[in-house]
């Protein structure tokens, strides 16, 4: 069998990462046809909580319990079922007779979660327990593709559950994840990228942190949390107090997967654009490092999810239908 490739050439007309990632995510045709639709469940959570999972639908509204393969896409930071990039993998899967679905981490279904945490980079517990219970909806080991930020919690389950993990899944993938986190998080935070990327992600997890405080009065420092100019600050006063680390140092050097490549026992794509604006491709490792169930694509073009092909205004389906179809051969 010869393994799918990703040979990704961005369009003449958009040139750069930053280009091919804001346009992408704002104006690249996602699907043809009909829009996806899909049909809501809500879980409730080992801890009491609740989690939202979008199950996709056919015309007549009804979920395929039936299909052969299910795909399992964890969005990324702020993402939803209604990102650009779910959307077009749930037209690839469409496509694919396949069932789809997009768990939603804490907070980002479009309601705010009870308990008093939310999500994060390396919340492989929280990947473990929706993989095995969508485990029992297929009659086959899961296929599951992660995107940046939910790339690197998949990747980091696959790595902590080692041998177990072929039993539920029998193939994953993460797209644009930063693998690095301390790597990513200074990039984000510098220049332009502070300005226009970590300033947009802010605009919506500071808010939702506010949020938080009101259900549980005095669960972190809101002062420091309202003063965050940067991803590295929101994290230190938020995400990294809220889920047992030390801070943001502790909290990136901890969920960061690739220190841990080498302990994957399932086949695991890492994609990753050479131009992404904020995941530097000169500090992603190399294939020696990483072992043998590990295929890397650093296709030169992408930025960040973006991969947008053709014609004005171009379209975004070629990533997903080649990260299916690579998650198809290793199944």
């Amino acid at each position: 069998m010869q393994p799918h490739r990703f040979d990704y050439q961005p369009p003449p007309w958009l040139p750069g990462g930053n280009a091919q990632t804001i346009w992408a995510a704002l104006h690249a045709r996602r699907f043809d046809g009909e829009p996806p639709r899909f049909v809501r469940e809500r879980w409730a959570a080992p801890d009491g909580d609740f989690v939202d999972v979008d199950h996709l639908a056919d015309a007549s509204g009804q979920v395929a319990l039936q299909a052969p393969r299910r795909l399992v896409l964890f969005h990324g930071l702020e993402g939803s079922s209604a990102s650009p990039y779910a959307q077009a993998f749930a037209a690839v899967a469409r496509a694919r007779g396949w069932a789809y679905s997009v768990p939603h981490f804490r907070g980002c279904s479009g309601e705010l979660n009870h308990a008093p945490r939310a999500y994060h980079s390396g919340d492989y517990e929280e990947i473990g327990w929706i993989l095995q219970r969508l485990r029992t909806m297929s009659p086959q080991p899961l296929l599951a593709v992660g995107i940046s930020l939910g790339g690197n919690a998949l990747l980091r389950w696959a790595q902590e559950a080692g041998d177990s993990a072929a039993a539920t899944a029998a193939a994953v993938a993460s797209v644009c994840s930063p693998i690095d986190l301390a790597s990513a998080g200074r990039a984000i935070d510098r220049g332009f990228n502070r300005r226009v990327y970590a300033r947009m992600f802010l605009s919506t997890m500071v808010p939702k942190a506010f949020a938080k405080w009101q259900q549980h009065p005095g669960l972190f420092d809101r002062e420091r949390v309202a003063a965050a100019r940067t991803i590295y600050a929101f994290d230190d006063a938020f995400t990294a107090p809220l889920h047992g680390f030390k801070g943001t140092d502790d909290y990136w050097q901890r969920a960061s997967a690739a220190p841990h490549l080498a302990r994957l026992r399932i086949p695991a794509l890492v994609l990753n654009a050479g131009n992404d604006p904020f995941v530097p491709a000169h500090e992603l490792p190399q294939a020696h490092q990483v072992g043998s169930k590990v295929t890397l694509w650093r296709p030169a073009g992408g930025g960040h999810v973006g991969f947008p092909h053709g014609g004005f205004p171009g379209r975004v389906q070629q990533m997903p239908e080649a990260v299916a179809g690579w998650l198809a051969d290793h199944a």
